[in-house]
């Protein structure tokens, strides 16, 4: 076994299997976080929203998932100083953080295979539409990655931490539309809701399921904000983050 996959196993087993193992109460946690808006949706809506639901669920998860980053990596810095012994070592940063975001997609796993079967049985989309759903929250893990790996080089406490993390889910996947379509929010409200990538995601892959056939926005529009803010994330993360202690 080569250094670098010996180098993300760690991170792997710290951060995901470790976890999972002796603290099955946030696992179950993770599964319900998305499963209760996806129920609170549906039976508002008297079960038509149910398809919408799912969709918002699976991008959901994918966000929190990289949110959720930003959470583990300051506590693994803050309480263990696990960031300076990466940083002493021959280990590459790049490396670390791949682990660390590999192992969240480990941890949201399970969420993501249930949301993943009531999508197959009740979404029924052609590969091409799953590819681009796909896309869409790959999209999202990424962009959520680039910004959960930033804050957590600058926060200076798991408190501080736990604060973003809500404020990011609150801003990105709980207030705007993303469990169901656009339209249910009123004029001139909803053009607030814009603000969020979240937004631009959502109808991206309701109109790639067939669940809302003119979207408020170009799909063309919306592939370029998913991808700037992705772009932009990622810089920032890049030339802001503090990796060494200066």
């Amino acid at each position: 076994m080569g250094r670098t996959t010996s180098q993300l196993l760690a991170s792997i087993l710290v951060n995901a299997v470790y976890a999972m193992k002796n603290y099955p109460a946030i696992l179950v946690s993770t599964v319900l976080s998305p499963l209760s808006f996806l129920v609170l949706i549906t039976f508002a809506s008297g079960g038509s929203l149910f398809a919408d639901a799912i969709e918002g669920g699976l991008i959901m998860t994918m966000f929190n998932s990289g949110t959720a980053l930003q959470s583990d990596l300051t506590h693994l810095k803050n309480d263990f100083r696990i960031q300076d012994m990466v940083v002493g070592s021959p280990t590459r940063a790049g490396v670390y953080v791949a682990g660390m975001t590999i192992s969240e997609l480990i941890y949201s796993s399970p969420a993501i295979v249930i949301l993943a079967v009531l999508f197959y049985f009740f979404i029924h989309a052609s590969p091409l539409q799953v590819a681009v759903i796909v896309a869409v929250m790959g999209l999202m893990f990424l962009s959520s990655v680039a910004l959960g790996f930033l804050l957590a080089t600058i926060s200076s406490d798991i408190i501080q931490s736990y604060a973003f993390t809500r404020l990011l889910s609150m801003l990105f996947s709980t207030i705007p539309p993303v469990y169901y379509p656009i339209t249910y929010i009123p004029l001139p409200w909803r053009y607030l809701a814009y603000l969020s990538p979240t937004t631009y995601a959502s109808e991206i892959a309701q109109n790639a399921a067939g669940l809302i056939k003119q979207p408020e926005t170009s799909i063309e529009l919306a592939w370029i904000v998913l991808i700037l803010v992705t772009v932009a994330f990622t810089v920032l993360s890049l030339t802001k983050a503090r990796w060494r202690e200066k």
